[in-house]
């Protein structure tokens, strides 16, 4: 039973990519989505199970490579951190299925669509129920892949090839990374298992390796690796830059990219390495320090982006920065609960602009829609639903994880941990602001669209309103059902999925911070969406004459342009590049060395040989009888010297 959870999604894309034409468009859609409600149907019964006897599953398919003292099993871990990504994934990816039948039955390649999919659900399965770090990296390579298929889905489109190359180089940094860290792990403890690498973590902390002529010690070299690749997947700052071109696939591509698979990886990643991370200190406190940097980086480009799936793509961005540096004060569990509940306001946030954009006719840009509150009365309340959750309002599931990383962040009492409190409030601030605004723009201000796709705009069918009506009611329950499992004080729910240094545990400790402290992130947030509101409802005229301001311009550029990051890496980096290659590997190297010892060097010189021997052919007999007497009488003197 355990591994069909993980078989079912392959049956799916192979289903529909294979018989795709025999089962016609319905048969391919309503088959790939059985198999991924099946495959969600087992999750949520092992999850039972895990509940009932606490126990962990080790299910082992058979050996891979046996070379050496080099043992890789296909071998599946299934213990409560990756029950609890059994159920997200497959939930999210049931839904986004049911979704898509719906949003692109008007594709002729729906077939296809559905199929990738499927194997996008299948690699993250793979990713999450692995027991050891080389078959993790086949899922981890496998969902890059099928982010790239599903990316450039709609191939003609010039942007959607760019978005998904630069996808796939990108995410090549980090891979490479986590390989490096792989081979470090291997080199150390000479196997790649888990239970093997993290039970003999502590024999190993006075290990060196050599990188560069510097000796470093090996968990730190590992941890940090490690954390490298997860940037890649999880787009920390820096990394980041794929992330919000992505969103030129389908919209429900970007949900399950979002919500459950790619980026959740890297933070998934983190939480299972936690009997490394735990005991690198310089690790930590990079993790931290990045993680808290990307939230408010990305909250701050939110606020002033105009296309509405990119607003919610910089808001997962931010979202993932406070996962991360949850991890990073060694909070694991907390980062994984508020994974938890992102997956699914995150997906109704992604699946409601998707009900919008379909409604508009593939309309996305923010300044071109506006009156929707009575024309899509569902979508509203959804959307509203989704924000809220965002922004962490009261008594949603975003309020009882993202405030609980704020209050770890205060109560770790070190410079890091106060850095990411700090940053943290302020993104809660553009968060909530960036939110409201889009509600404001969408539903809630006067039309701007055209006036025909306004008057025609309608809601979906069930297919479409049913996966948003499931998700509007976890987005607003999850969190408070789950948050005394996850992170209540005792639980034993995690039992040794997690694990963490008794020094650095801190969910007691924010019992004892003082209140202002608790509630200023909610004081920040409330701030955020009163000053959006009102900015937007009743002094949008003196914004609009304040937009005329040349400090506004600055700010205004510097925020809606990504910080120029993208910028700096077209011009110092990019541009260099191609120069650098053009210019002496290029020019130099392939088309001077190589071409001169190479093609050219042997027609040059087969030229000058036969050009040689052509001053021989004189077509006198004596000459030739000249030159054959000399050839053997060279002949005999070398036989002579090699037979003495």
């Amino acid at each position: 039973m355990l591994f069909l959870i993980v078989l079912l999604p392959l049956l799916g894309f192979l289903s529909g990519s294979i018989f795709g034409k025999q089962l016609s468009k319905f048969g391919a859609c309503l088959t790939t989505t059985l198999f991924t409600f099946f495959a969600f149907l087992l999750s949520w019964y092992t999850l039972c199970s895990t509940l009932l006897f606490n126990c962990v599953y080790i299910l082992t398919i058979g050996s891979w490579i046996n070379v050496d003292n080099l043992l890789v099993d296909w071998s599946f871990c299934f213990d409560s951190l990756t029950v609890i990504m059994l159920c997200i994934v497959t939930s999210i990816s049931t839904f986004v299925h049911l979704y898509s039948i719906e949003y692109m039955s008007n594709d002729p390649h729906i077939t296809r669509f559905m199929s990738y999919l499927s194997l996008f659900t299948f690699f993250m399965l793979i990713l999450v129920t692995a027991n050891n770090f080389l078959q993790m990296f086949v899922g981890w390579e496998g969902v890059g892949v099928s982010s790239y298929l599903l990316i450039n889905f709609w191939f003609t489109r010039i942007q959607a090839n760019k978005a998904a190359i630069k996808a796939m180089l990108i995410n090549r940094v980090g891979d490479f990374a986590l390989l490096l860290a792989i081979f470090t792990i291997y080199f150390n403890f000479n196997s790649l298992n888990y239970d093997t690498v993290f039970t003999l973590v502590p024999f190993n902390l006075e290990n060196q390796i050599i990188v560069g002529g510097f000796h470093l010690p090996v968990i730190d070299t590992i941890c940090v690796f490690l954390f490298l690749g997860a940037m890649g997947k999880s787009a920390q700052l820096g990394f980041h830059t794929w992330l919000p071109d992505a969103m030129e696939g389908p919209t429900p591509v970007s949900a399950l990219i979002h919500a459950a698979t790619m980026v959740t990886a890297g933070v998934f990643l983190l939480v299972r390495c936690s009997y490394l991370i735990e005991f690198s200190a310089v690790a930590l406190i990079l993790i931290t320090v990045i993680g808290a940097c990307t939230a408010f980086f990305a909250a701050t480009t939110g606020l002033f982006q105009n296309d509405i799936k990119r607003v919610i793509a910089y808001s997962t961005c931010s979202q993932l920065g406070y996962m991360i540096f949850a991890c990073g004060l060694s909070s694991y569990e907390v980062g994984i609960f508020h994974l938890s509940n992102h997956a699914f306001f995150k997906a109704l946030l992604f699946l409601g602009a998707g009900s919008v954009i379909h409604a508009l006719s593939d309309e996305q840009d923010l300044r071109k829609m506006g009156g929707l509150k009575q024309i899509l009365p569902f979508s509203y309340a959804i959307m509203v639903i989704g924000s809220l959750a965002l922004i962490g309002f009261p008594f949603l599931a975003g309020f009882y994880s993202k405030d609980v990383i704020l209050e770890v962040s205060f109560a770790k009492y070190t410079l890091a941990g106060h850095f990411s409190f700090v940053l943290g409030i302020l993104a809660a601030f553009c968060t909530a602001f960036y939110s409201v605004r889009v509600l404001f723009l969408v539903f809630l201000s006067q039309p701007n669209g055209n006036k025909n796709i306004i008057f025609n705009a309608h809601e979906g069918s069930w297919k479409l309103t049913l996966p948003l009506f499931i998700l509007s009611i976890l987005s607003v329950f999850v969190g408070y059902i789950s948050k005394d499992l996850f992170i209540g004080f005792g639980t034993d729910f995690w039992g040794s999925a997690i694990w963490v240094l008794p020094t650095n545990y801190l969910l007691s400790d924010i019992e004892f911070i003082n209140t202002k402290y608790k509630i200023l992130p909610l004081i920040f947030t409330f701030s955020g969406a009163f000053f959006a509101y009102f900015l937007y409802a009743f002094y949008l005229i003196k914004y609009f004459s304040f937009k005329n301001l040349a400090i506004y311009k600055i700010f205004y550029n510097f925020f809606n342009k990504k910080w120029f990051i993208d910028r700096l890496y077209t011009e110092f980096i990019v541009q260099n590049v191609i120069e650098i290659s053009f210019s002496f590997f290029y020019k130099q190297i392939d088309r001077g060395l190589l071409e001169k010892i190479g093609p050219s060097g042997i027609i040059n010189f087969l030229n000058f040989l036969i050009t040689s021997f052509k001053g021989f052919q004189t077509g006198f007999v004596l000459t030739y009888l000249t030159f054959f007497v000399l050839s053997i009488v060279f002949i005999l003197i070398a036989l002579f010297f090699v037979l003495n």
